[in-house]
C-alpha cells in the first residue's frame, strides 16, 4: 500500500506529497498518475555529496586552532535495555566512545548533531558495545560525513564487511586506525594512548580454537553447545551471496553481481580468545590562555596587531618604550586535561588493568599535577567494580578524580519523548495505552511550590533524596555516581561534572500540553463514553494480546521504534514478529525490568519476515537479554525458535565465531520451509 510514509521515506518533496495526498483517489487516472511519479522518480539520494563537500570545507578552516569548548556527555546510560555511549563534542569535532544498541535514536531526540562525527572509539567489540553501528553509520552516511574511522580491539573492522548484505554503505569510507601500545592518535582536539587489557595467565593456558567454545560472555550457555567446524561456517557464510537491496537500483534482487559482495572469510582461530579490551587515555591539546583585555588596556596596549601578538604568547614594546609581557595580560595556558575511558570485561582481565604503567602515570604516582586524570569513564560491569582489586586500583587515583559511570548500576533509560506521548496517549484510554513500566528517570515533583528531581525506580537505590539528581555510592576515595543521559563533564573552560541538563520527565507538563487544548475535555468525554459503552457489547480475553513494540519504518525517532511486535498468546507463551534495533529496549521500557525479564524468558519463537537490518538487527540483542534474563531468573529453558530466511545464518555465525556465542539460543526453521509446508496442507484439503 502506498501511503505519506512511503513516498516521504524516498525523500518525495513533502509538499507535493500532500499534494497528490489530497487528490480524490476514486478516479483511475489519479492512480496512474500516482504510479508514473513514483516509477521515475529517483531513488538514489542526491544531497550526501554536496554534504561531503560542505563537511570538509569545514574541517579545513577549524583544523588550525585548539577549541575552546570540549565536553564528555553521556548519551547511553548502560541501563538494562538502554545503549552505553559517552559523546564528546568540541568546536571543532565530535568522538563517540562506544556505540550500544539504540544509541542513534537517542542521538535523534537530544539532538545530538552527528554532522562531524569521524572517529569512533570501541572499548570491547561485544555487542552492548557495537550493536548500535551499523544504524548509526546509516545516519551518519545520510547527513554527509564521508569517513569514520574506528579505535578498538582486533575483530572490530569485520562487523561492517559482515553486514554489508543488509547494511548498505555506499557513500561513506570506514577506515580502521591501528591500536596498539606503540601508536597514539592526535588531532587538533587530542591525543588517544591505546592501553590493551589482555586476559592473565590462567586464560593463556587455555586452547585457542574452533572447537574451544565455553567463553565468559554474557549469552554463553554451558548446559549446550552445537559446535560447528570451521569448513561448514565458511560454507554457510558463503552460501549467501544476495544484496538484499538491489531492487532500489535496478528493481530485481541479483546474486554474484555486485562488486561488494564477496564473500565474507572467517578469520585461522577464534577472536573472541584473542581479542583484547582497548582502555583510551586521552588528553586534549594545551591551548594558550585567552587575552585579557581588560588588563591590555591597563598596560596601554592600543587595538591593532600588537593585541594579536599578545595573544600569541610574544612580548611587546610600546611607543612610549613599555614592555608588556604576554603572561601579564594572558589567563593561564591550560596544558590540557587528561580524562581516561576504562573497560574491564571480567576478573580475567583484572592484573592486566592494575599493573599498567601506563595507566599508573594518571594516577596517584604522577610526576607532576597536569599528568593526574581529572575524570575516569567507567565501562566496567557492576559486579567487577565492587570486586576489591578494581576497588584498590581507583583508591590509586587523587581524591579530586571524578568517577562516572556508564554501566547496569545505572536506570535511566535516556527517553524523555516515549513517556511525554503516552502519558498523553494514557489521557484517553488507559488501558489502550497504559503507562510505561520504565521508572529509572528522575521525575520532576512540585513539592512546597518548587520542583525536585526523584528517581522513581523499582528498588530503592540508596534511599535518594528528592533534591538529588544523582544516587551517591562511597568509597574510600571516590564518589560513584548514578547518572542520566546527558549528564556531562566539562573538560574546557569548565573543568567538572555537570548534572543539570540530564534528563528529567516533568509529567505535569505531559498532561497539561493536551488537557490546555481547546474543547479537548469535552472530546474526551466523548471519547470515553464511546469506549464504554463498545465494551460493555463486548467479551474481552485477555488473550491473545498484541503490543506494538515499534512502527517507525526503517528508521527510528524519539516516539517511535523500528519494526517490532509481540504477540502475547498466553501469560507463558510469547511470539515476536521482527526484531528491529532496540526491540529488546522496547520490552524492558514498557514492562520494567522485573515484569521484563518474565516477557523475555516466555518468547519462544522469533519471526523475522525478511532481511532488511531493520526487521533483526535486533535479534543479537533480544537473544543476548532472553538468556541474561534466564540465568537472573535460573531458569532453564530450551533454545526459541527462528523462524527467518535461511540466509540469516550467515550474519549470525560469523558473529558467533568471531564475537559472542548465540547459536545456541535459538534453532532456526527456514521461512522456505514454511511456504513448503503450507502449499503442501493446502493440497491436502
Amino acid at each position: 500500500m502506498i501511503n505519506f510514509r512511503t513516498l516521504t521515506a524516498y525523500r518525495f518533496p513533502v509538499f507535493l506529497v500532500e499534494k497528490l495526498f489530497k487528490k480524490n483517489y476514486s478516479k483511475n487516472v489519479t492512480h496512474h498518475n500516482l504510479y508514473q511519479v513514483l516509477k521515475t522518480m529517483p531513488k538514489e539520494p542526491k544531497h550526501i555529496a554536496e554534504a561531503q563537500k560542505q563537511r570538509i570545507r569545514i574541517k579545513q578552516k577549524s583544523a588550525n586552532y585548539v577549541p575552546g569548548k570540549v565536553t564528555l556527555q553521556v548519551l547511553g546510560t548502560g541501563a538494562q535495555g538502554a545503549p552505553r555511549s559517552v559523546y564528546m563534542f568540541s568546536d571543532q569535532n565530535r568522538y563517540l566512545f562506544n556505540c550500544g544498541e539504540g544509541t542513534q535514536r537517542l542521538a535523534h531526540e537530544h539532538k545530538t548533531k552527528l554532522a562531524k562525527l569521524e572517529h569512533i572509539f570501541v572499548t570491547q567489540a561485544v555487542w552492548r558495545n557495537i550493536g548500535g553501528l551499523p544504524g548509526t553509520a546509516l545516519t551518519i552516511q545520510d547527513v554527509g560525513v564521508p569517513q569514520i574511522t574506528l579505535h578498538g580491539p582486533e575483530g572490530l573492522k569485520d562487523i561492517f564487511p559482515a553486514t554489508k548484505r543488509f547494511v548498505v554503505l555506499r557513500d561513506l569510507k570506514i577506515s580502521m586506525a591501528e591500536c596498539n601500545e606503540n601508536t597514539v592518535f592526535e588531532d587538533s582536539v587530542m591525543t588517544v594512548k591505546y592501553v590493551l587489557l589482555k586476559k592473565g595467565e590462567m586464560a593463556k593456558s587455555v586452547q585457542v580454537g574452533i572447537e574451544k567454545c565455553e567463553v565468559g560472555t554474557s549469552t554463553n550457555n554451558p548446559r549446550r553447545r552445537r559446535k560447528r567446524s570451521l569448513s561448514q561456517t565458511q560454507a554457510l557464510i558463503e552460501s549467501d551471496d544476495t544484496d538484499y537491496y538491489a531492487h532500489e537500483q535496478s528493481g530485481k534482487r541479483t546474486s554474484n553481481g555486485h562488486e561488494s559482495l564477496q564473500a565474507l572469510t572467517l578469520p585461522p582461530t577464534d577472536l573472541r580468545e584473542a581479542s583484547a579490551s582497548v582502555c583510551f587515555i586521552c588528553r586534549l591539546q594545551p591551548r594558550p590562555g585567552a587575552l585579557d583585555l581588560d588588563k591590555c588596556v591597563r598596560k596601554g596596549v592600543p587595538a591593532g596587531p600588537l593585541l594579536g601578538k599578545l595573544k600569541n604568547g610574544e612580548d611587546v614594546i610600546l611607543e612610549d618604550g613599555t614592555q608588556v609581557k604576554s603572561s601579564d595580560v594572558r589567563e593561564p595556558d591550560d596544558a590540557g586535561p587528561v580524562f581516561i575511558v576504562v573497560d574491564c570485561p571480567d576478573e580475567e582481565y583484572l592484573a592486566s588493568l592494575i599493573n599498567n604503567e601506563e595507566l599508573k602515570k594518571h594516577q596517584k604516582f604522577a610526576k607532576i599535577d597536569e599528568d593526574m586524570a581529572h575524570v575516569v569513564v567507567h565501562f566496567t560491569p557492576i559486579k567487577i567494580m565492587e570486586h576489591t582489586e578494581y576497588r584498590k586500583w581507583m583508591d590509586n587515583f587523587s581524591p579530586s578524580t571524578e568517577h562516572i559511570l556508564v554501566n547496569e548500576h545505572n536506570s535511566c533509560m535516556g527517553s524523555v519523548a516515549v513517556h511525554r506521548i503516552q502519558h498523553k496517549l494514557n489521557l484517553l484510554s488507559m488501558e489502550i495505552f497504559p503507562l510505561l513500566g520504565d521508572q529509572g528517570s528522575p521525575v520532576l515533583e512540585t513539592i512546597d511550590g518548587r520542583q525536585c528531581k526523584k528517581f522513581k525506580t523499582e528498588i530503592d537505590l540508596q534511599n535518594l533524596k528528592l533534591d538529588n539528581a544523582s544516587a551517591l555510592l562511597e568509597t574510600d576515595n571516590n564518589t560513584w555516581r548514578q547518572i542520566g543521559s546527558l549528564a556531562s563533564y566539562h573538560l574546557r573552560p569548565k573543568k567538572g561534572f555537570d548534572s543539570s541538563s540530564s534528563v528529567r520527565l516533568d509529567l505535569d507538563e505531559f498532561v497539561n500540553e493536551t488537557t490546555s487544548l481547546t474543547d479537548f475535555p469535552a472530546a474526551l468525554k466523548e471519547l470515553q463514553e464511546s469506549l464504554s459503552l463498545a465494551k460493555s457489547n463486548l467479551t474481552i480475553s485477555d488473550y491473545p494480546r498484541i503490543i506494538f513494540l515499534g512502527t517507525g519504518s526503517c528508521i527510528p525517532n524519539k516516539t517511535r521504534n523500528t519494526s517490532g511486535i509481540l504477540l502475547q498468546i498466553s501469560d507463558s507463551k510469547n511470539i515476536l514478529l521482527d526484531c528491529g534495533e532496540g526491540t529488546c529496549g522496547q520490552i524492558l521500557r514498557f514492562f520494567g525490568s522485573t515484569k521484563g525479564d518474565q516477557i523475555l524468558t516466555n518468547i519462544d519463537a522469533i519471526y523475522i519476515s525478511h532481511l532488511h537490518a531493520d526487521h533483526h538487527i535486533g535479534l543479537i540483542g533480544l537473544l543476548q537479554g532472553r538468556r541474561q534474563a534466564l540465568d537472573r531468573l535460573d531458569i532453564d529453558k530450551e533454545p526459541l525458535y527462528l523462524f527467518a530466511p535461511k540466509q540469516i545464518l550467515a550474519w549470525l555465525n560469523f558473529y558467533d565465531k568471531c564475537f559472542e556465542s548465540i547459536m545456541d539460543e535459538f534453532i532456526l526453521i527456514p521461512n522456505s520451509d514454511l511456504v513448503k509446508f503450507s502449499v503442501s496442507v493446502i493440497k491436502s484439503l
